[in-house]
């Protein structure tokens, strides 16, 4: 289970070269976004706003599946790990949404945990051999940058993070722009 209550986030870097910043953004997206679904049970995970149907959980599971999609398959050009593969071929394209209410949360919280880990990997090796200009073919055929995914990447955390900032306050009342704890400068691996 994500524990992050006083870990502090990273602060992007003021002044830095441009792959250390859009890092430093995306790592402090995803610091915010974990902090708001960290430490809940399968009632918490699975609490909606109104009468959306979208839940923590769902949020969850969803940036997973995107963390996989762009980074592991499209960027790494590797296979998309499980459970993805299956879960669109038995359940449809969106499954991940619609899914995540059967999962228990340990296994929410390692699936998202496992593919920021996998991101990460995929993009230490593209800039350890060329950089954020790096271009590489997506599955449409259109051509995108490394620059371009990360800025796409730190658009889609900052979405879903305003809704999960929404979730989780009318779930328990947390609320907050940062999670507890210092800033630190981020650092890239």
């Amino acid at each position: 289970m994500m524990h992050v209550d006083t870990v502090g986030y990273p602060e992007p870097p003021a002044v830095a070269g441009e792959a250390e910043t859009l890092l430093g953004s995306l790592e402090r997206q995803r610091a915010t976004f974990a902090w708001k679904c960290a430490g809940l049970d399968a009632a918490g995970l699975r609490s909606s706003v109104g009468i959306s149907l979208m839940t923590l959980g769902g949020l969850l599971k969803h940036m997973a599946y995107m963390e996989d999609v762009n980074f592991t398959g499209d960027l790494a050009g590797a296979e998309l790990p499980p459970p993805w593969e299956d879960l669109e071929r038995s359940a449809g394209p969106g499954a991940e949404w619609r899914t995540a209410a059967s999962d228990p949360p340990a296994e929410l919280y390692q699936l998202w945990e496992q593919a920021v880990d996998r991101s990460r990997a995929a993009v230490n090796d593209v800039l350890m051999t060329t950089g954020v200009d790096t271009v590489y073919t997506a599955p449409d055929g259109s051509l995108l940058t490394l620059r371009r995914l990360l800025v796409d990447m730190i658009e889609e955390y900052a979405r879903h993070t305003g809704h999960a900032d929404l979730i989780r306050e009318a779930y328990d009342g947390r609320v907050g722009e940062d999670p507890p704890g210092p800033a630190y400068p981020y650092q890239a691996a």
